[in-house]
């Protein structure tokens, strides 16, 4: 990545769109939730999406959300974003998604696309994939990801997925507290964990634990800085500062309407370019070991 080149990296952003795989309009339901839920309905394809960003001169990680035993839905193929990063490298950098389900196949897979694909990291989703990240069955994958001590992004808080959905589509938001990823801290100091989101309702608790595990860090995507707690952006201006990242939740919020609302939220201006760009480079390997301070 050019990162000399960019004005920061947007640390999550959603491959919508397959370009590999045809349509599966099996639980078509939750996109229209969605669609009210965000009042956006934009879902560009992952050139698209590169293109955008590489106008912006924002760098990029991009991963999709494999749930396919909870939703029953197909998912976008790992291996389409990997080959979007490799023809991209200077603006993209490629996360992997497996369903926690998939135990030690799922595993392989890890191991697989970070051997063969150059994948930089994984997400997942508890509430959308249906687990706790605590949950045993997930082991293998993080044994994986922490053997080549890569990153991996955890949704946390409420979802907008499923959201005014009878029975919330059968969604538990519980599975993401961030508490839960306490545990995961614990087991695995050597996967860098990121905590997804401002955390609401539980925005303490990922305070918490970000301050008590050194591995744990804070994106700050999902949501308008403008609506961040309080307590989110007096501890990104302080004890936290190293460890909070710039993350916009592309398409659903774009980086230029971040970027706006993010000059007026009350960050300190010692500490916008290390959440912008700097602490994303040291997470990602771009620029001294994630451990290492700003």
């Amino acid at each position: 990545m050019n990162t000399d080149d960019l004005i920061a990296i947007d640390i999550h952003t959603h491959a919508e769109v397959s370009c590999w795989n045809p349509f599966d309009n099996y639980g078509e339901e939750y996109d229209r939730a969605a669609d009210k839920y965000f009042r956006s309905s934009r879902r560009p394809t992952i050139a698209e999406t590169v293109a955008y960003y590489r106008e912006q001169r924002i760098g990029l990680v991009m991963f999709t959300v494999d749930a396919e035993t909870q939703l029953g839905r197909r998912r976008i193929p790992n291996e389409e974003i990997a080959a979007a990063a490799k023809e991209n490298p200077d603006i993209l950098i490629a996360f992997a998604s497996i369903d926690p389900h998939k135990g030690r196949m799922g595993a392989r897979e890890a191991r697989r696309l970070v051997e063969e694909h150059g994948v930089r990291g994984f997400k997942f989703h508890p509430t959308v994939q249906g687990f706790h990240p605590y949950d045993r069955m997930a082991w293998p994958i993080y044994e994986v990801i922490a053997e080549y001590k890569l990153p991996a992004i955890f949704h946390s808080g409420h979802s907008g997925i499923g959201s005014g959905m009878r029975c919330g589509g059968g969604l538990r938001l519980e599975y993401s507290n961030p508490m839960h990823l306490d545990d995961v801290a614990i087991d695995f100091p050597d996967m860098q964990i990121v905590i997804a989101h401002p955390s609401w309702p539980w925005q303490d608790e990922a305070l918490s634990v970000a301050m008590h595990k050194p591995n744990v860090w804070l994106d700050l995507s999902g949501w308008s800085p403008r609506y961040f707690p309080p307590q989110l952006v007096q501890y990104a201006n302080t004890l936290l500062k190293d460890r909070v990242l710039f993350g916009s939740d592309f398409p659903l919020i774009t980086p230029e309407r971040w970027m706006k609302d993010f000059e007026q939220a009350g960050f300190r201006p010692e500490v916008r370019e290390p959440i912008l760009k700097t602490n994303a480079m040291r997470l990602l390997g771009l620029g001294g070991a994630p451990g290492d301070a700003a």
